[in-house]
């Protein structure tokens, strides 16, 4: 019988079963119609929308019914991927797919971004090309990673997947692939992003050495020892030094808080893990147990269609290289944003008084600014005066250890996103523990805002009032002051607009920060310049010292300063020559603003156009600390793996925190731990 037909069984319907998802004509097998076959199997569980994962298991179920019920479907299915399997090529799945190549970070994505227009061809017998002949659709991978793993672990268990080796030229390839993967392996264990690094390195890297060994020994058994005992030993070996690859990966990893990262070593570390991981599944194949690691294929099988679907986006390859950097960038900013989170009612005074100081230095950066601006100069100097302005006051702010407010949120966000991991519940995040330090962070910014503006208004208004009063005449006339008040009122200017860039470049800054102080660290940038000739030579032992721990400890917040200072100053000049609504609105600096123009303006203004205002300035505070720390605390989460769309009970343990204990986010409470909060 050259076909087999297999119709629905309507009588499952009835009885309260899943209807069967097949009613297929299955062709002959050869391989171009069983691909036919297999692309219309599939085609028949794809839901109409990937995201509608509900549609998409009831498709499987129904699939997977029927195949228990029909043993001639299910042979069919067999001999389909069998026919695939012995005809196709599969080095390059193992040994390609999703492996990111030793071209480096640049030339991936430029490789990547050529495929988009221009894609790589694939013989028809390689299997890659039957993988995405079947999961065409760019989107695919959605449901097949959002079908449960245990449905196709059912599956793959019904369809006997037991890779029993028996056709030489399948364990050919497969013995090859194991080769190819292990040399690989072995080079990049040498290399000098992880040798040049750490004490005892020998120990490091003898695994990957090691490894190689074993599997050159195996495969000088040739293909017809290929099941013996020797060769079951030796590959068990080599899984035992597998593991041990995997502990060294660890432990580099580890030492990332003492000696930083760098995206060159996260790149090799991504590699070495990604060649691991496919060594364990062919050896799983490969060791003859007849014990094969279902739940490992299905992982493997997921992610194959992954890399297919994904092989030419830069946004997926980035995602998954920088991970580990952005943790430490994460982590850099998160050590200085222990300083701006008040767990006693004493670190809640220092912390306003801080702040206070802070508001004093704004205001004079305030003034000088205005001053600035009197000045006819070309846009492009008037925005380099200005952004110098800013960047010397910041950088004051941070040498007197006063405080400023909003670059608060773009540190405490990393302290904030490791909360939840600070005291795991089995291999959950903490969210009750996330409530306790959203409360201290609520508590601390909030005595930041308010010291900073208890002392901007006056401040700026004094130094104003002292400016007419020496020079007869107010800094601004009433035409700039009308200005000045307008553009702080969010229903006639873009200010709120404006502040959502200032939370932006808020973040960014302190990113940048982040990333200088990883540098230092990975670099070692204090001994290198400790070491310099020219700096030896003309500065002492002592100084050279002080020079060094100003480096160690705050280079990276001084470039954050800098940054932060010219993405302030240079935004109105931006915005100027391109014609762009393009500006920015910070909480001090608007409140300093409204304080000047309030000297000249006086009484001529109804109290109920200054009340309207300053909600203005009460708003653009509101948005610079919620983008800067929602951009921020996004950041964390994803450098920690941590996905907030699967615990939606999230916004309820916070509610009901603030519900029972509503003092905690605006003053420090008695000591009190995460087990207090009920479910």
């Amino acid at each position: 019988m050259d076909r087999m037909s297999i119709e629905p069984n309507y009588d499952a319907e009835a009885q309260g079963k899943p209807k069967p998802a097949l009613g297929l004509v299955f062709p002959l097998l050869t391989p171009q119609r069983s691909l036919d076959f297999l692309i219309e199997l599939v085609r028949k569980i794809r839901p109409s929308n990937p995201r509608q994962l509900a549609e998409a298991e009831r498709n499987f179920q129904a699939l997977l019914y029927q195949l228990r019920q029909e043993p001639g479907a299910l042979y069919s299915i067999r001999k389909a991927l069998l026919t695939q399997f012995s005809q196709a090529q599969i080095m390059t799945a193992l040994t390609e797919s999703g492996m990111v190549s030793g071209r480096g970070v640049v030339q991936e994505i430029t490789g990547k971004l050529k495929h988009k227009f221009l894609p790589a061809i694939l013989p028809e017998r390689d299997f890659l090309f039957v993988i995405r002949r079947i999961f065409y659709k760019p989107n695919d991978y959605l449901w097949v990673e959002g079908i449960r793993a245990e449905l196709w672990i059912d599956l793959f268990n019904l369809l006997g997947i037991q890779v029993n080796l028996t056709q030489p030229q399948l364990l050919g390839q497969m013995q090859q692939a194991l080769q190819w993967l292990s040399y690989r392996l072995v080079n990049l264990g040498l290399e000098r992003e992880l040798t040049d690094r750490y004490e005892g390195v020998s120990d490091v890297v003898f695994p990957f050495v090691e490894q190689n060994r074993l599997v050159q020994q195996y495969l000088t058994l040739g293909l017809s020892n290929a099941h013996s005992e020797s060769a079951k030993v030796l590959l068990a070996n080599v899984q035992e030094y597998l593991h041990n690859c995997n502990q060294s990966i660890q432990w580099i990893r580890d030492q990332r808080h003492q000696v930083g990262t760098s995206l060159a070593q996260t790149f090799v570390l991504g590699r070495l893990q990604q060649q691991i991981d496919r060594m364990f599944l062919i050896l799983d194949a490969l060791d003859a147990n007849h014990q094969f690691d279902t739940s490992r294929f299905v992982n493997f099988f997921q992610l194959l269609i992954r890399y297919e679907n994904r092989r030419n986006s830069i946004r997926e390859f980035l995602s998954a290289n920088t991970a580990f950097l952005a943790y430490q960038i994460a982590e850099h900013s998160g050590r200085t944003g222990e300083r701006y989170i008040a767990g006693s009612s004493k670190e809640l005074r220092m912390m306003f008084r801080s702040a206070m100081g802070g508001g004093l230095i704004i205001s004079f950066i305030a003034m000088i600014k205005t001053l600035l601006g009197k000045w006819t100069l070309a846009p492009f100097w008037q925005g380099f005066l200005y952004s110098v302005n800013y960047s010397l006051g910041f950088v004051l702010i941070q040498d007197t250890g006063s405080t400023l407010a909003t670059k608060q949120p773009a540190y405490t966000a990393n302290n904030v996103a490791s909360s939840l991991d600070a005291r795991k519940v089995g291999d959950r995040p903490d969210l009750r523990n996330l409530a306790i330090t959203l409360a201290k962070v609520s508590r601390t910014q909030l005595a930041s805002f308010v010291g900073n503006l208890i002392v901007v208004f006056p401040g700026a208004f004094v130094l104003a009032w002292a400016y007419a009063y020496f020079f007869g005449s107010p800094i601004v006339d009433e035409a700039t002051a009308q200005t000045m008040l307008r553009s702080q009122q969010p229903l006639h200017s873009l200010a709120l607009l404006y502040a959502c860039f200032t939370g932006f470049f808020l973040f960014l800054s302190g990113l940048i920060a982040g990333y200088v102080e990883n540098h230092v660290v990975y670099g070692r940038i204090g001994e290198r310049f400790n070491q310099a000739r020219f700096i030896k030579h003309n500065f002492s032992e002592a100084r050279r010292y002080r020079m060094v721990q100003y480096i160690n400890s705050k280079l990276g917040a001084l470039v954050g300063n800098l940054a932060l200072g010219f993405f302030l100053g240079m935004a109105g000049f931006i915005g100027y020559t391109f014609g762009l609504p393009f500006d920015i609105r910070h909480i001090t600096i608007s409140a300093a603003n409204v304080s000047i123009s309030a000297v000249t303006l006086g009484n001529s203004v109804a109290w109920t156009v200054w009340a309207y205002t300053l909600v203005g300035v009460a708003l653009i505070g509101f948005l610079n600390f919620a983008v800067s720390f929602g951009l921020a605390f996004l950041v964390a989460v994803k450098s920690r793996g941590i996905h907030l769309r699967d615990y939606p009970q999230l916004v309820g343990i916070v509610w009901r925190y603030f519900l029972r204990y509503p003092r905690d986010f605006f003053r420090a409470p008695v000591q009190r731990e995460a087990h207090q909060l009920s479910e």
